[in-house]
């Protein structure tokens, strides 16, 4: 099997070159990013890459028809993040996170390439009060992100040809990476208890999220990158997670307050209630993809940021300020005249 991974070199692209390479010891991967976050490295004793024949650098947005030539497999990972970069660079977003995955996936699917997926966003249901939402439920995307992700699953819903094409509505990211990210709730709050002992939740604590470890989002993508059409059609849009890991927020601060001994929870009882708060059924998932389930608990992805924080001799209590924080790299980028406004190296 060769398999090329659009987007490796971010937070959950480290994990997921890892999985695969553990998976499957005998294929070939190859990875392509244009370096953002590279050099976020996070108590790695190597580089993640290691694992790959071959790293290629590049612009998602420019990437040649000829590369997806003698591909099995193409995942898709390289976006525009979260909701606050979203907000903040909203035409790239559309143009990385939308229109560079169709286009990539048409050349994949040009290049005969087997199978192609997409790592979307369970944020696609926004507001979600009631019951846990299944994937023929109504969607109401709220954010650019949210919006470039939809964009781009109904565009690869009208790819023609033979290429299996795989959607993962993969549930909020969490736990430890090569890369770690810290603008994520999970784990966030485990570097507020290592950093101050304390987590303050501006909510009233009652949003539910589903959290999905990003070693699982690996075993998921190890799943699609193999899936014949008859296992759920040949293109599928499916929420990637466990049915177990929809949590409130107010009980994922208390679970890593128990876990971090000494740390308060400050929980604002009087915050309006948050709209941002759904719960995901993984029931299709479970169904489709019984060997690749989930195995990572609560209390196991709480852990690994601990151990992998500790490792890092991690104690910055303005970590929200720090390169831990995508934006902030970004930021850093454009102000040091790296980066375009439009995220595009700058050529000096």
């Amino acid at each position: 099997m060769k398999i090329l991974i659009i987007g490796n070199m971010g937070y959950v692209g480290a994990a997921v070159v890892r999985g695969l390479a553990q998976a499957h010891p005998s294929a070939t991967l190859h990875g392509y990013d244009n370096g953002y976050f590279a050099h976020c490295l996070t108590g790695a004793n190597y580089l993640p890459e290691r694992y790959l024949a071959c790293q290629f650098f590049g612009d998602v947005r420019s990437l040649s028809p000829e590369r997806f030539e003698g591909y099995d497999a193409v995942v898709q990972l390289a976006a525009v993040s979260n909701d606050p970069m979203g907000s903040r660079f909203a035409a790239a977003t559309a143009e990385i996170n939308q229109h560079a995955t169709i286009a990539t996936a048409q050349a994949a699917a040009k290049a005969g390439v087997s199978n192609y997926v997409f790592a979307s966003s369970c944020s696609v249901y926004g507001v979600a009060l009631g019951g846990p939402r299944c994937e023929t439920d109504e969607i109401a995307p709220l954010t650019d992100y949210a919006k470039s992700k939809i964009g781009a699953e109904e565009a690869l819903a009208g790819i023609e040809g033979d290429m299996v094409i795989t959607s993962l509505r993969f549930a909020t990211a969490c736990g430890m990476s090569d890369r770690l990210r810290l603008d994520l709730v999970l784990n966030d709050f485990v570097a507020c208890a290592l950093s101050q002992k304390q987590i303050t939740v501006l909510s009233d604590g009652s949003p539910w999220r589903p959290l999905i470890d990003v070693s699982d989002m690996a075993r998921a993508i190890d799943w699609a990158i193999q899936r014949k059409a008859s296992n759920g059609g040949r293109i599928l849009r499916v929420n990637t997670g466990s049915n177990a890991r929809n949590h409130q927020v107010r009980d994922l601060a208390h679970a890593v307050a128990d876990a971090v001994p000494g740390t308060t929870v400050s929980i604002n009882t009087d915050a309006p209630v948050d709209s941002r708060s759904y719960q995901v059924n993984f029931d299709l998932f479970a169904s489709l993809a019984p060997d690749h389930q989930p195995q990572m608990t609560l209390a196991d992805s709480i852990q690994g940021l601990i151990d992998g924080l500790k490792r890092m001799n991690f104690a910055d209590k303005e970590f929200r300020a720090s390169p831990l924080m995508r934006l902030h790299v970004l930021q850093r980028h454009i102000e040091e005249g790296r980066l375009s406004e439009s995220l595009h190296w700058q050529t000096h």
